[in-house]
């Protein structure tokens, strides 16, 4: 099932059409199960815990990606396609877009600024984009 929107941002050359390859899903997916589970223990700092939460997100946000037969080279980009890859909703991307900028706060201004409550509700919006992945997994 292809999208007329994602189609668009290929033309536009927001995105790159590519087959779908299995084994990079599955990769992807895996990597981003791991990541969400090591997330969930309140023994790391918050800081680590966002990361892993982050990286889980962007992974599963990426495997959605390429399961509809797209990638891209904006990080960003697949964050902003999950209304089109998965059909989630703003409650889901917004917190993801937040996420996204506080990330590179701390990578390129090293300003990091992480509370309990920014990774509980990090941790929630990956687990909803794992619960869609499944979901587009179990189609194929």
């Amino acid at each position: 099932m292809t999208s007329p929107n994602l189609e668009n941002l290929a033309k536009a050359g927001q995105l790159k059409s590519e087959p779908p390859d299995a084994r990079e899903f599955a990769g992807l997916v895996r990597s981003a199960r791991a990541r969400l589970k090591d997330a969930g223990n309140a023994a790391l700092a918050p800081e680590s815990r966002f990361d892993l939460a982050y990286n889980a997100a962007h992974a599963l946000a990426l495997a959605a990606l390429r399961w509809h037969g797209y990638r891209s080279d904006t990080r960003f980009i697949v964050f902003q396609c999950l209304p089109h890859t998965l059909g989630v909703g703003p409650e889901v991307w917004r917190v993801l877009s937040h996420c996204h900028n506080v990330r590179n706060r701390g990578e390129y201004e090293g300003f990091l600024e992480i509370n309990e409550q920014l990774v509980t509700d990090l941790v929630q919006a990956a687990a909803v984009l794992l619960g869609k992945v499944d979901q587009l997994d179990s189609a194929t």
